[in-house]
């Protein structure tokens, strides 16, 4: 899915798209460089309802979401290995706790459908805890943990949900990396051919 930033959102679980803004293949590379790119990962990632206020999102935001992001990627990448360190999910479960979940109302719009919106502006601890709680619901539930994988791309570090049927996925994204190791299965296959 193209996104601005270089945004990614093909890892199934926001927490999972949120360690996403700091990876990459074949190198990692920032992708919450400042409050635009923050603004637009939290409206495309659904963290908020589309066209939620996001005039506050500033750079403390910014650090708040890239250390959320760098212990959820401790953590995420701890737990496939084996097991992820006490301290780390203590902060976890106290950015889980830290806020209420932002209070999305249903409106009818002016085509009569309903959509979601919030009667305010979003505070950043409520949207940190939104996601460190889909983070604690994915660890927590055995069925979704065991789909967690690592990207088989060269040197691309993501992680992912592979909901694919027979739970053959291999990379990322097929777009993406898969695209890039088919083209390097070609480029072998051809420089062999006399």
């Amino acid at each position: 899915m193209a996104a601005p930033y270089g945004l990614r959102f093909d890892c199934g679980r926001i927490c999972l798209d949120l360690v996403a803004t700091a990876g990459g293949a074949p190198i990692a590379v920032e992708r919450l460089t400042g409050p635009a790119p923050l603004a637009a990962w939290l409206a495309d990632a659904g963290v908020v309802p589309p066209g939620a206020p996001l005039d506050a999102v500033d750079a403390r935001w910014v650090a708040r979401f890239r250390a959320l992001r760098d212990l959820l990627a401790r953590i995420v990448r701890a737990e496939l290995l084996g097991r992820a360190a006490a301290s780390d999910l203590a902060l976890l479960n106290a950015a889980a706790g830290s806020a209420p979940p932002p209070a999305v109302r249903a409106v009818r719009g002016p085509d009569g459908a309903l959509a979601g919106v919030l009667p305010d502006p979003p505070d950043c601890a409520a949207l940190l805890a939104t996601v460190a709680r889909d983070a604690v619901a994915l660890l927590t539930d055995p069925a979704v943990r065991g789909q967690l994988r690592q990207c088989a791309g060269d040197g691309c570090a993501l992680v992912y949900l592979d909901a694919s049927r027979g739970r053959r996925r291999r990379w990322c994204s097929s777009e993406v990396c898969g695209n890039r190791a088919r083209v390097a299965r070609h480029r072998r296959r051809t420089a062999r051919i006399p």
